[in-house]
Order: structure tokens, then C-alpha cells, then sequence
């Protein structure tokens, strides 16, 4: 199983560790990449239309400066970094041992600058839109796009793909062919914050539960004891199945 997850705008800034390493990151096929978005975010980061460019708040000029050293500030596990609504229901810090376990295996999350990164990955964290337009890299959610279906097809393997992504993350990738059979998409009905929550705890059930189903409609058995959900089958070839649920 694959639970594809969003960043979040808010991260944690760690004082003290390590810089991270590009090549250390999982699926190293997208280093090239990652510099080149580096390089551009620390340029772009440097202008004096930092903000706009980045599709950045005026009022966390702090925080896309801090851009300009992310190759040498400290670095933690992607779980650690992104914080928010969603990561705070998943609860990182309170899962079973097997449950991280999984959850290393089963978690990945999309990032404007890295891509595609696993729980376990140490990175740095970062301000900008996923919509932004560096220099020399051009839009990023078009340049993920184009790199990523080679990465995230293999990592998939013979299970479900459960998609707790939205909006301009939801595009980066689109599981195609076979896979698309086995693509879920967790829709939540309500306000954004609910469905964030929600969707953090679908991803935390998803990893205690030692299940592995390989059908869509197994999910609705492994959800059953904390949601109650409904799945609709793709409405046209090529979209997802829909799960639709809510928090008992």
C-alpha cells in the first residue's frame, strides 16, 4: 500500500543536527531535479520579489529568507517538518512501533522542492507555493509532474494507492493504467480543516492496521472500527475510486 500524502504550509524549523543530503533522500532518480529547484528557490528566494515570486504571504518574509540556507540548516525526518491539521491527527509520535514501521513503508509525501519524499527522509524545511516559477526550473508543479510517474509507478507495487493529497499536490501525479484500477482517492465532506483531520486520520489508521488489502472495497473492512465511508467507482476510465468518509 501507498498513502500519498500533502506537505503542509507550516513546518517545524529544527536549531540544531545536521544539513540534510540530496543523495540520501529516497528515490534518488529525482536529485538532478531537487538541485535545480534548490538552486532556484535560493535565487529566487534572493529577489526583491521574493514573495511573489514564491506565492509567499508578506508577512513570512522570515520564513523565505530562511530559504537562502536551507542547503545548510538543520535537518529532520519529513515527518518531523511538516506539521498542521492533518499531521497532528496521523500523531507520528504515538503510533506502535509496527505502525511506524509501516508507516515508513507506506507514507510518502509531495514537496515543492523535493518532490516525492518517505517519512524517514531528512530535509530542511522551506517556503514556497507549489505553483511557483523559479529561476532556471520554470513551474513547479509542472517540472514534478513530468518526473515522477517514473518513481512512484515501481513504489507503488501490487497494492492500493489511498490518496490523501488535494488540489495542485493531487496533480503532480496521476497513477495511470493498471495502476488506476488500484488508485483511491479520500474525499472528506465539510470544511477544509475537517478534511484535513480526517484524511490525517485515515493515514494513521491505514498504518496500525496490519492489513494490506489489494481491492478498494477491502478498505471499507479496514476502516470500519473509526469511519464511516461509502466507495463509488471511477466515473470515467482513468479517474480514481472515491472514498468518501467521516470520523466515528
Amino acid at each position: 500500500m501507498l498513502i500519498l500524502l500533502p506537505p503542509s504550509e507550516t513546518k517545524s524549523r529544527p536549531t540544531r543536527g545536521t544539513p540534510m543530503r540530496v543523495e540520501a533522500l529516497a528515490f534518488p532518480e529525482l536529485s538532478g531535479l531537487r538541485e535545480e529547484v534548490l538552486d532556484g528557490l535560493v535565487e529566487a528566494s534572493g529577489l526583491d520579489d521574493a514573495m511573489e515570486v514564491l506565492g509567499v504571504p508578506a508577512t513570512l518574509g522570515a520564513e523565505v529568507e530562511a530559504n537562502l540556507t536551507i542547503r545548510t540548516r538543520p535537518a529532520r525526518p519529513a515527518i518531523e517538518i511538516y506539521t498542521g491539521v492533518l499531521y497532528d491527527a496521523l500523531d507520528w509520535p504515538t503510533l506502535s512501533l509496527p505502525g511506524r514501521r509501516r508507516a515508513a513503508r507506506r507514507l510518502v509525501i509531495s514537496s515543492a522542492v523535493y518532490g516525492a519524499v518517505r517519512a524517514g527522509d531528512r530535509i530542511a524545511p522551506y517556503r514556497t507555493s507549489i505553483c511557483a516559477s523559479l529561476p532556471g526550473v520554470g513551474k513547479l508543479d509542472r517540472r514534478w509532474r513530468a518526473a515522477l510517474d517514473p518513481v512512484l509507478t515501481p513504489a507503488a507495487g501490487p497494492g492500493l494507492i489511498v490518496d490523501c493529497r488535494s488540489g495542485p499536490y493531487a496533480a503532480t501525479w496521476r497513477p495511470t493504467g493498471p495502476l488506476a484500477s488500484r488508485w483511491v482517492a479520500v474525499r472528506v465532506p465539510g470544511a477544509s480543516h475537517m478534511a484535513k483531520h480526517t484524511r490525517g486520520l485515515v493515514a494513521r489508521a491505514l498504518c496500525e492496521s496490519a492489513d494490506d488489502p489489494r481491492r478498494p472495497a477491502a478498505l471499507l473492512d479496514v476502516l470500519a472500527p473509526g469511519f464511516a465511508a461509502n466507495l463509488a467507482a471511477p466515473d470515467r476510465p482513468g479517474n480514481p475510486w472515491v472514498l468518501d468518509v467521516t470520523a466515528r
